[in-house]
């Protein structure tokens, strides 16, 4: 892996500086491949796109400051 991949522009006002209050408000993307279309949804609704046996990982882990340096 090249530190070059990780270089893309992000604005400084997209990035969030603390969680949203309601967690269920936040944003979701979702890709639906055979289709090939993007929608953005809400994550509340996530429940519309699971099916019985489906998996869904949950990630709690905490961002740290970080910098990759050359």
């Amino acid at each position: 892996m090249k530190l070059e991949e990780f270089n893309y522009n992000l604005p400084e006002e997209l990035i969030a500086q603390v969680p949203i209050k309601k967690r269920d408000e936040s944003r979701l993307m979702v890709l639906d491949r055979t289709q090939h279309t993007v929608e953005h949804k809400i994550f509340k609704d996530i429940i519309d796109y699971l099916e019985p046996g489906d998996c869904l990982v949950r990630n709690n882990t905490k961002v740290i400051p970080a910098r990759l340096l050359r």
